[in-house]
């Protein structure tokens, strides 16, 4: 195995010897990506590390994402310069440095009809163009994300054939992030953590917090432990206050639709479709690469108790669907929803509306001295986790230099250009970057793992034996809903459930 593998021989050994009394610097509990980038950015100043999660990595928020790594626009609109300017250069960090692999470039475009007054129009191009220069000022090259640009109504279809053409005038060409998958970056993000050295330990739930010391059980056996640190740190997002009750968040839900194959035809391009009576909100129609498209996105506030898997409710179905559809020839149906997702973030509490909240974070010193991180997204998750960090180090006396993870790629990581050159499936190159060809090797050397889990899945069985044996899933809902993302859409899910089932098993009994 390599430094980078996470599996259960690993987790038990792991949780062995933090069990028998081995005290580390630090515990992160929380397994997003706040707490992976924790766990990697302590790992690499060479303080030891353990990360608990009671579930699994990328099990909350993490995963309900639009999947964009946002530049920062919106909040240079509401006149929040430092945040948009943060965003901009994590952004750039994560495409050029950090993970090339997990992100590409995604053209977004504004229709402009006729209905669309000059002023809205003036407003949405200047706003790109003030991004244009975020981008810019971030270091982050016109190669990797283009400039803006105004473009006709024929080259507008041409990009969008999905579009209805009356009284289209033309639209506005932009360029932002987005990631392949943010539940494979938050797995990639505990890997390299673990190349370095941290312990990641899922399925492990805390109980119980104070400034050193964490009381929680193991979820697979039942078994209680107590793991000592020199400074705990809570990274439970949404979630925070249940173990540290001086955390007040306002939770947002954000809403998202998959559409079918075929029922929004907008081939590689996302459309943005400005909502009625907003001046700078849109739903957005994004492609994915197996040709479904993600329609989103709500931001409405939530009261009473977190789910742990929130649903989207009727009513943002029917929002979406109609915001979505003034913009297309054909109107947008339930008949073409494959699937849903919803995330809640966990946004600071304050006054006002939920879309109005800041984006921004925030480490926080608990009485019983716990720090907790609260606010952010997943843009900025490499910031938080450095001034996360920072925090523990100032408080707990710990000695260690400045963070390095700006520079630092993550596992499967190489310079954008060289991806092309990596011997492998294009797919697998975008979810594994230069790992892709190991696992491309397991179906080679065994026919059968290179066959798909069932037809007309692109997944092979080969993808699911490397989850097991590497990527730290446990269990078949880890595969299906997590490494895989086959849980988006339930009949695909169901549709690979027994064989995925048998590859879980057999790829476990293989490790003992």
């Amino acid at each position: 195995m390599t430094p980078g593998s996470l599996n259960a021989l690993r987790r038990d050994r792991e949780l062995t010897a933090l069990a028998g009394g081995e005290r580390v610097d630090l515990v992160v509990v929380g397994g997003g990506v706040t707490g992976a980038g924790i766990a990697l950015d302590a790992a690499a100043r060479g303080l030891s590390v353990a990360l608990i999660e009671a579930y699994d990595l990328a099990y909350g928020t993490s995963r309900w994402s639009s999947k964009l790594v946002h530049g920062g626009l919106r909040y240079l609109a509401k006149g929040d310069l430092a945040l948009a300017h943060e965003s901009a250069v994590e952004r750039g960090i994560l495409m050029t440095r950090t993970a090339p692999h997990l992100t590409r470039a995604i053209p977004q475009l504004f229709p402009m009809y006729r209905k669309t007054s000059r002023g809205q129009q003036a407003f949405i191009m200047t706003g790109l163009v003030a991004g244009d220069g975020l981008r810019r000022a971030a270091g982050t090259p016109a190669s990797v994300l283009p400039r803006p640009r105004s473009i006709p109504a024929a080259e507008a279809l041409a990009l969008a054939p999905g579009l209805s053409p009356k009284g289209l005038r033309g639209a506005l060409l932009a360029y932002d992030g987005a990631l392949t998958d943010d539940a494979r970056l938050v797995v990639n993000l505990a890997r390299t953590a673990a190349s370095r050295g941290a312990k990641i330990l899922t399925k492990v739930e805390a109980l119980r917090l104070d400034a050193e010391s964490v009381r929680a059980r193991d979820r697979l056996t039942g078994q209680e432990v107590e793991i000592r640190a020199r400074q705990v740190i809570n990274a439970t997002g949404v979630w925070a206050g249940e173990l540290a009750e001086s955390v007040r968040l306002r939770p947002s839900r954000g809403s998202h639709l998959i559409l079918a194959s075929g029922a929004a035809p907008i081939g590689a391009t996302s459309v943005n479709v400005p909502v009625p009576g907003e001046n700078n909100r849109f739903v957005f129609l994004l492609p994915q690469p197996d040709g479904r498209v993600f329609v989103g996105v709500t931001d409405e506030p939530t009261d009473g108790p977190v789910p742990r898997v929130p649903s989207v409710p009727e009513s943002d179905v029917d929002f979406l669907l109609e915001v979505a559809s003034t913009a297309f020839t054909r109107p947008l149906t339930r008949a073409d929803v494959a699937g849903s997702f919803a995330g809640l973030r966990p946004l600071v509490e304050g006054g006002g509306r939920s879309a109005d909240l800041s984006r921004k974070h925030a480490v926080v010193t608990g009485a019983d001295g716990v720090l907790t991180v609260v606010g952010g997204k997943l843009t900025t998750y490499r910031k938080m986790a450095e001034d996360a960090v920072d925090a523990a180090l100032n408080r707990s006396g710990l000695l260690a230099g400045p963070s390095t993870t700006s520079r630092l790629p993550l596992l499967g990581a190489t310079p954008r250009d060289r991806l092309s050159t990596v011997d492998a499936p294009p797919r697998l190159v975008a979810k594994y970057g230069t790992e892709a060809p190991r696992v491309a090797a397991l179906g080679e050397v065994d026919p059968e793992l290179g066959l798909p889990l069932f037809d007309g899945s692109e997944i092979s069985a080969a993808e699911v034996v490397w989850a097991v044996r590497h990527e730290g899933a446990l269990d078949v809902e880890d595969v299906l809903e997590r490494r895989t993302r086959l849980g988006l859409v339930i009949p695909d899910a169901e549709a690979a459930r027994g064989r995925v089932r048998e590859l879980v098993d057999k790829s476990l009994a293989g490790l003992v």
